[in-house]
């Protein structure tokens, strides 16, 4: 028989993922069972500070009492009704969405990947319909090292191998440009362009910052060539560099906005497009939909985590902090540590090839009670939840620095 979930250990549940879940990731052994703010602990009770959040879908710490609030309080009201019907809470999530992002309509759907190919799909609607492109010939630019997600469409205009290879036939309609290169991006658009598709962070890289003027200049391109400019700010947005999107570093509005992760509170899969009215106007009833899209919990959860945002203190939090952390960071420079990449609470750590892989260092980190993911070869990326605290930030880069010394 089987032991209930909360008698066996570690590694009994780490050995009865093998034969029955499909092996797409690679998880650090730790069971996570508990968590709170910034903390998670493991089946063993071991605690462990948590300096991934998810992706940044912990953008509020686990389990924020005000996103647990209102999640138990929709749940005894209404989950689900699809979009045949209309519910109660989607009009103001809508509204206050569209006003924090500065921008007029929202696209509700679930996951990151959907907000992407549902904005590919609204991009292409409104070249046709707009912009005038013949009937199957709109082209999308993108940039090289992008991390949209892993669809059959999105990773035709990946250059990630792992994610790529043996997918095939890809979707054509994408052509790929070096990121922070705004001479190869005007190269590549032309008549049939109907969007500029781009990180303004490349998360998944590294954590990639382009070079000051970079995202403006992408939107002063844009605008001349006549397409849209669509920022992907999964990753990115709703605070995690210290402004409510990474565009207002550089005082940018996209035409399209690309949301998700931190939007359901960690709590519910919540993403959407939201764009200006003229870009999103074109889709019609039947075009494009999504069973949960919009549900009742998604938009009652969404729009607790938007009323956290309008107050400012999460984006003001990961400004103030992430000096801390970038501060923390250039101390170990020369120590273990070659390079970094930092926003907000937001960081690529690229570490002494000669202490160990990505991978290697995380698992050290981890046994000492630490958790964060590598991205490609000797990187490690760092963002805590906005919730963390100065002292916490502290103790984890004297772990990486105790675990970078133990290394050398």
């Amino acid at each position: 028989m089987t032991a209930p979930a909360h008698a066996r250990t570690s590694a009994d549940l780490i050995r009865a993922e093998e034969p029955v879940l499909a092996h797409n990731y690679h998880p650090l052994p730790v069971v996570v069972a508990r968590a709170e703010g910034a903390w998670v602990e493991d089946v063993e009770g071991r605690r462990y500070l948590d300096m991934l959040a998810g992706y940044s879908a912990l953008n509020f710490g686990h389990r924020h009492p005000a996103l647990i609030q209102a999640a138990h309080d929709q749940l005894d009201r209404l989950t689900l009704t699809s979009r045949a019907f209309h519910n109660d809470r989607l009009a103001e999530f809508a509204e206050r969405l569209a006003a924090l992002t500065g921008l007029d309509m929202v696209l509700p759907m679930n996951t990151g990947a959907e907000a992407v190919e549902s904005g590919i799909k609204v991009a292409r609607k409104w070249a046709y319909d707009v912009k005038g492109v013949p009937d199957g010939q709109a082209t999308i630019v993108v940039a090289a090292d992008n991390f949209h997600g892993r669809t059959t469409t999105i990773v035709s205009f990946s250059t990630d191998e792992t994610a790529r290879a043996g997918f095939g036939p890809f979707t054509p309609g994408f052509r790929i440009v070096p990121y922070n290169d705004l001479a190869a991006l005007e190269e590549a658009v032309d008549e049939t362009t109907a969007a500029v598709l781009i990180e303004p962070i490349q998360g998944e890289a590294g954590v990639i910052i382009p070079d000051e003027g970079y995202l403006a200049g992408v939107r002063e391109l844009t605008r001349r060539k006549g397409c849209l400019f669509i920022a992907d700010e999964i990753q990115s947005g709703l605070g995690r560099t210290g402004r409510t999107l990474a565009v207002e570093h550089e005082s940018v509005v996209p035409d399209v906005l690309l949301l998700g992760k931190a939007l359901g509170g960690g709590i519910v899969p919540v993403s959407a497009v939201v764009a200006r009215r003229e870009v999103m106007g074109v889709l019609g009833p039947g075009e494009h939909g999504s069973t949960f899209g919009g549900n009742p919990l998604a938009a009652a959860v969404g729009t607790a985590v938007v009323g956290l945002l309008e107050t400012g203190e999460f984006q003001r939090r990961a400004d103030e902090l992430g000096l801390v952390l970038s501060e923390g960071l250039e101390a170990l420079r020369g120590h273990g540590v070659s390079g970094f990449r930092a926003r907000g609470l937001w960081a690529g750590v690229d570490v002494d090839p000669a202490l160990g892989t990505g991978r290697e260092i995380s698992e050290r980190l981890m046994r000492e009670g630490i958790l964060v993911k590598d991205t490609h070869g000797s990187t490690i990326r760092l963002a805590p939840p906005l919730t963390v605290t100065a002292d916490e930030l502290r103790s984890a880069l004297g772990t990486l620095e105790k675990v970078l010394g133990q290394a050398g």
